[in-house]
This record gives C-alpha cells, sequence and structure tokens, in this order.
C-alpha cells in the first residue's frame, strides 16, 4: 500500500527521481559534451516509449541506430526527431526481431558501417493474442522479446566491449522488461514449452518473456564481470504506459478497467524514463545486473533472481543457436 501511495503521489526515491519524473528529466545532467560521442541502437523505436526514448537521446547528441521492421514509420520518427533536433545523427536498418535471418543481416550491415557502439537499447515488445509462430517456428512473443534480444546482443557485444576498451566510456545494455514477470509460477517456466506452448495464453507467453530479459541480464552480467569487460546490463519496467501494446492487453484489460485504469498509467515521456535512466545517467555507472522501476533499483521477483534458472536459460538459448548454426556469434561461457 506505502509504494503504491508512493507511486501514485510521484514521490522520488534514493536516485531523486520517481513515477512522475520524464526521460528529459533524468538526462539534463547529462553533458552534451559527452554524450554527443555516443552511438546507440534501440529496438521498437517506431512508437511508443522507444519513439519517445529515441527522441531524447538525439535530443541530448546521441547518434542513433535504429532498427525497424517498417522503414516508412522508422523515416517518418527520423523526420520527426530531426524537426527538433536538426543536428540528429539517425542511420535506419531493416530488421524483423522475431527472425534470426533478419537480425544477422542488421548486425552484419551495422557492423560494416565501422560505428562504435555504446548503448544497446532491447526495447521492442510483442503481445500477441493468439498462438502465432516466427519464420523460425517458435512462439512470436517469446522469439521477438527474448529470443531476439538475445541474439541481436549476442552479435554486438564483441562490438561493445571493444567499444568500452578504446574510448573507456562504459557499455550499457537496457532490456526493457515488465512487473508481469512476477506472474509467471516456476513450474510455468519450461524453456521448451515457451518455444512451442500447448496451451497457449497470451498474458502468460507475454509474462514468461519479459521474465527471460530479467534472467538473460543477470546472467550476461555476471559474464562481462567475469570478463572484466567494462559493459553493464540492467533490466527495467517502465510502468503500464499509454501506448499500443497495452491496449493489445485485452486479454486480461476489459474496457471499462481499461478506462479506469488509464487514468493511472503513465505518458510515454515518464515511461521511458527508467530507460533512458539506466541508459544514460551517471547515477547509474559501475551498476550492472539489476532491476529498475521508476528510475530506481528495486526487487524483481524471487524467480528472476534465480542464479541458476539464469544460468540454466542461457544454456539453454545458446544450445539452440549453435543449432541452428548461425555463424558470427560469440556465446561466452
Amino acid at each position: 500500500m506505502k509504494a503504491t501511495l508512493k507511486y501514485l503521489a510521484g514521490i522520488a526515491g534514493p536516485s531523486g527521481y520517481g513515477s512522475k519524473t520524464t526521460a528529459e528529466q533524468v538526462t539534463q545532467v547529462c553533458s552534451v559534451s559527452f554524450t554527443s560521442q555516443l552511438t546507440a541502437i534501440i529496438t521498437g523505436a517506431t512508437s511508443g516509449i522507444g519513439a519517445e526514448t529515441a527522441r531524447v537521446l538525439a535530443r541530448r547528441g546521441v547518434r542513433l541506430v535504429i532498427p525497424a521492421r517498417d522503414l516508412k514509420k522508422a523515416a517518418i520518427l527520423k523526420e520527426a526527431i530531426k524537426k527538433q533536433s536538426p543536428w540528429a545523427d539517425i542511420i535506419l536498418l531493416e530488421i524483423d526481431l522475431s527472425s534470426f535471418a533478419s537480425i544477422q543481416r542488421f548486425c552484419a550491415q551495422f557492423l560494416s558501417l565501422g560505428l562504435p557502439l555504446h548503448i544497446l537499447i532491447n526495447n521492442a515488445g510483442k503481445f500477441s493474442q493468439k498462438l502465432e509462430f516466427s519464420e523460425d517456428k517458435f512462439e512470436l512473443s517469446f522469439a521477438t522479446n527474448y529470443l531476439g534480444h538475445f541474439l541481436l546482443t549476442e552479435m554486438l557485444l564483441d562490438k561493445m566491449v571493444e567499444t568500452a576498451e578504446q574510448t573507456g566510456i562504459e557499455g550499457r545494455i537496457v532490456n526493457v522488461s515488465s512487473v508481469v514477470h512476477n506472474w509467471v509460477k516456476r513450474d510455468k517456466f519450461c524453456f521448451s514449452q515457451m518455444l512451442n506452448p500447448k496451451n497457449y495464453n497470451g498474458t502468460r507467453a507475454y509474462a514468461q518473456s519479459k521474465l527471460a530479459n530479467i534472467l538473460h541480464a543477470k546472467e550476461l552480467s555476471r559474464q562481462l564481470k567475469a570478463r572484466n569487460a567494462n559493459v553493464a546490463i540492467n533490466a527495467v519496467h517502465p510502468g503500464i504506459v499509454k501506448t499500443g501494446i497495452t491496449r493489445d492487453h485485452k486479454g486480461f484489460i476489459t474496457d471499462s478497467l481499461y478506462f479506469m485504469a488509464s487514468k493511472l498509467l503513465k505518458s510515454t515521456s515518464q515511461g521511458s524514463a527508467s530507460t533512458c535512466y539506466v541508459a544514460l545517467n551517471p547515477q547509474t555507472r559501475g551498476v550492472s545486473g539489476k532491476y529498475f522501476a521508476d528510475c530506481n533499483e528495486c526487487h524483481c521477483s524471487d524467480l528472476a533472481n534465480d542464479e541458476i534458472e539464469a544460468r540454466k536459460l542461457w544454456k539453454h538459448t545458446r544450445a539452440l543457436i549453435h543449432r541452428r548454426s548461425f555463424p558470427g556469434i560469440t556465446i561466452f561461457s
């Protein structure tokens, strides 16, 4: 109850920020002379909190690489950002995060540009009401939200580590998760069932993928620390935001409940604040393997904190990718 009241009132936490804080506010402390050196990749940037994250980072001088399935929508976003920030450096490349082959093509294109990579924001999210499969024959929400981001991160990780070594600037990876990861029960978190569920429930599938995002951050953080790599990875809950994916959740939110809940929903600027805070704010330097909400480190579920479960998920995912025999992937043991 106390936490709920704190959220509703927008009371600041230890970071000095809270639920009402905007992405603009958390990046005001960032020096333009510093941020203008940075290059960031943001998935799911053509709408919602991804678009706001892109707008704010561009305003701070960060070079943006925007992977998009719909390049027309991406071009519209680019035009809108450049109207506000004419100096913005924005590169658009095609990707379908549910397709391993498409992710490979994107990474090859990006790496061929010879650019550094300081920030990777795994923001794109898919909620599917009915059972659908990716072209690789995996359940679509899990394929997009988790498998796609896992593969993308792995293929770009060496570039991030190299950039950090060459520039002395900490690399930062942000996995956008959700508080709904708490809904997942241990006996329902089975890798093979998430790939090809027998009894499909859209909300459960989405929650499972968001739990996997946190476990990914926990395990990769452990591995990066073991390598003494100057790259951090964290997971964030953006809050319940007025975006298209929220409206897609009619499996558990009726129209009337949505109307009432909408009075408590965050704006996209508030929803993107935690992402921007973890990606750019000086206060999060050196912080890795954590879970943030309302721009403050907070507790995630016991299952999300389970190091054995995180390692097991990593191994299953690595084995799956290896079976597909994709070249150019470096996966750390």
